[in-house]
């Protein structure tokens, strides 16, 4: 298992080595990456992929420690909105219908420990 080493002075650095390491074992369990750090104004999702007939919108979260708390727990109603607008933008861009399933995932990185939590929130509406 890889460790990330702890950068304080750079933390887009950091984010970019867990969404790596994230994205990896992703990969390793099946998920085919169709985006990376997909954008607009609205907001990001750090991975789009799919697995096991699902379209997932991933977010990763990282921390070298538990002092501020489980990773996952960062991913709250605020940025599940973000998340699931930026979702839909995707999928209106991307010509995906809106009878496809649709997964909302969380990939938690705590030190080098790498845990992948499949449906972590429904899609939250505006």
């Amino acid at each position: 298992m890889a460790y990330l080493k702890e950068n304080p002075e750079n933390k887009r650095k950091m984010g970019a080595q867990a969404e790596k390491l994230a994205e990896e074992y992703l990969t390793a369990a099946g998920m085919k990456i169709v985006a990376r750090n997909f954008r607009n104004r609205q907001g990001e999702i750090d991975i789009i992929g799919y697995h096991e007939g699902y379209l997932v919108f991933v977010e990763v979260k990282y921390r070298a420690s538990l002092k501020k708390g489980n990773p996952e727990e960062a991913v709250g109603t605020a940025k599940q909105r973000v998340i699931c607008k930026v979702a839909d933008y995707y999928r209106c861009t991307h010509g995906v219908p809106l009878s496809a399933p649709v997964r909302y995932d969380v990939v938690a990185v705590l030190g080098g420990e790498v845990r992948w939590l499949q449906n972590a929130f429904p899609h939250v509406y505006r």
